[in-house]
């Protein structure tokens, strides 16, 4: 198996550039693609995930041209449903691109095939089919119920059909709904049974289909009239997509996670470019998370784009300290603190993580499983993990002889490379697994102890 031997550090300092987010990435790309007029796409992020989303536009007949030596894309739109009525895509285990696509092509009036790689087929869809099948799409599974890989006919839309989804499994779902509905002349509205998770990725799709020309209505909070709640959206009848021309993609605000935690581990300053304060992503907050362990952290106050930074500093007096965590609004980012307890003082509670279980692999399991190779003691719940740190001494003793595995889940390699930010030495397989969204982790990683 292919592997990376990482040394122990001791001092991490530097600055990173950060690659451009996959969830706004993923996003823009469908949201031009289905928009009146051409949209500029400026630093896409380059990575399985978005050229399975760029490859399968591509296949539907979206005309789309990268411009020479960068990473920005112009896309020309098709104002409204795909061009192409029959088409069989693969879309390998990109749930940003399989689930949003899913939602568009059953309002199609085409006839295509979803499917992905094994692990995709085991990701759960039924939710997302359910209230597309209840506005009169027509899906077909062609393996386990529930799961990809699908089939879509033409649909038998009906007018104002209620649409309600739940909101404790995927907040994918609902974003695939509200992306896809103004390609129904009706429009629609969606009610979220239960809690909606993953709310910040909710936002996101908001402002990126406002900036669109489509802005979605929201409910009053069932506590608080006053407020926009999370349980009730509707999408306007008779709206279309309009380009604005020229589009910029964020940095990254997941993997700033790991580049942040490394100065907070090994004293940093490390500074994180191209996300701040003002970043629509909701992993953002993650630099909230550090703050309460005890590390130093700074903003950028600049609202000019792409100049906004965020750069960490481990604690003043001595070690990190862990924390209770609902971790609801930081879903991904969430695991970078589950392999900073290693090296926290005290136990380490991060909860309301369900939606671990459904990514591109069981991460409740896996980042226990692979917490206890190196010592801690950890107990998983359904949607929370308890991680008590072991002694230095036990981890220097065991992760000289660890191999962390990856179980083909980009984030779990990148969360575990920390651990040699902790003063040992970790070898990471299947490292070529962070091509999914970051293809030169690594080789941005060593820069902070290399230079």
């Amino acid at each position: 198996m292919d592997f990376i031997d990482l040394p122990s550090v001791s001092r991490a300092t530097g600055k990173i550039r950060l690659p451009g987010s996959k969830s706004i990435s993923n996003r823009f790309l469908l949201l031009a693609a289905l928009a009146e007029g051409k949209t500029e796409i400026h630093d896409l992020l380059i990575s399985d995930d978005t050229e399975r989303m760029l490859e399968a536009l591509q296949i539907l007949g979206v005309e789309i041209k990268r411009k020479s030596g960068s990473n920005d894309f112009v896309v020309q739109g098709v104002a409204g449903t795909f061009p192409v009525k029959k088409a069989d895509l693969f879309l390998g285990n990109a749930g940003t691109a399989f689930r949003p696509l899913t939602a568009a092509l059953a309002l199609s009036n085409g006839h295509y095939t979803l499917s992905g790689v094994p692990r995709m087929h085991e990701r759960p869809i039924g939710d997302l089919v359910d209230a597309l099948r209840a506005l009169g799409a027509q899906i077909n599974y062609l393996g386990n119920e529930g799961f990809p890989p699908l089939e879509i006919h033409p649909a038998s839309l009906k007018d104002n059909a209620p649409i309600a989804v739940r909101g404790d499994a995927s907040s994918q779902f609902l974003t695939a709904l509200l992306m896809a509905l103004p390609l129904a002349r009706a429009g629609g509205s969606i009610n979220v049974i239960g809690e909606l998770i993953s709310k910040p990725y909710i936002d996101i799709t908001l402002k990126l289909m406002a900036r669109f020309g489509v802005v979605v209505e929201r409910g009053a909070d069932d506590i608080d009239s006053s407020k926009e709640g999370w349980r009730h959206f509707r999408v306007p009848p008779n709206i279309r997509y309009q380009s604005p021309g020229v589009v910029h993609v964020e940095g990254d605000a997941s993997s700033a996670s790991y580049f942040l935690a490394a100065g907070a581990l090994a004293g940093g300053p490390v500074r994180v470019e191209g996300v701040g304060r003002d970043s629509i992503q909701g992993d953002v907050r993650f630099a909230d998370a550090l703050i309460q362990m005890g590390a130093q952290v700074e903003f950028d106050a600049s609202f000019e784009f792409g100049a906004s930074w965020i750069e960490l500093r481990g604690p003043i007096h001595g070690h990190l300290q862990a924390i209770d965590l609902d971790c609801n609004h930081i879903p991904d980012a969430a695991m970078t603190l589950a392999v900073m307890a290693l090296f926290a003082e005290g136990t380490t509670t991060l909860r309301n993580i369900a939606s671990w279980r459904v990514k591109e692999t069981d991460r409740l399991h896996a980042m226990a499983t692979e917490l206890r190779k190196l010592g801690a003691e950890v107990e998983e719940g359904h949607d929370y993990l308890r991680i008590t740190p072991p002694s230095a001494e036990l981890i220097a003793k065991l992760a000289p002889n660890v191999a962390i595995d990856t179980y083909d889940d980009h984030r779990m390699a990148m969360c575990f490379s920390l651990v040699c930010l902790g003063g040992v030495p970790i070898r990471i397989n299947d490292p070529k697994c962070v091509n999914k969204t970051y293809p030169n982790y690594f080789t941005d990683l060593q820069t902070l102890w290399s230079q």
